[in-house]
């Protein structure tokens, strides 16, 4: 299969480019992270492949709509329910 045909094959299943697939599932692997490390946005970011944190919280902000550190916290605060306990 030739570049270009891979390229219209995959936006025709995906309805994205591979690499803006690539970087939905980057993002998503680091909002599950951030979940269990919110503390580690900078070490989030490295492990789901971003070598720059501003272009991370960039991107994950366009994502989310919130930055890294302040979802963190939100989906912490989730975790744990209304009264602080762990759900």
């Amino acid at each position: 299969m030739s570049v270009s045909a891979f390229y219209r094959n995959f936006h025709a299943v995906t309805a994205m480019s591979p690499i803006q697939f690539q970087k939905q599932i980057r993002l998503q692997e680091a909002r599950l992270q951030l979940a269990t490390h919110p503390g580690d946005v900078i070490g989030v970011g490295h492990r789901v492949g971003y070598d720059n944190p501003s272009q991370f919280s960039r991107e994950y902000r366009r994502q989310f709509g919130v930055p890294p550190s302040q979802d963190a916290a939100r989906l912490r605060q989730s975790v744990r329910g209304p009264a602080g306990v762990l759900s």
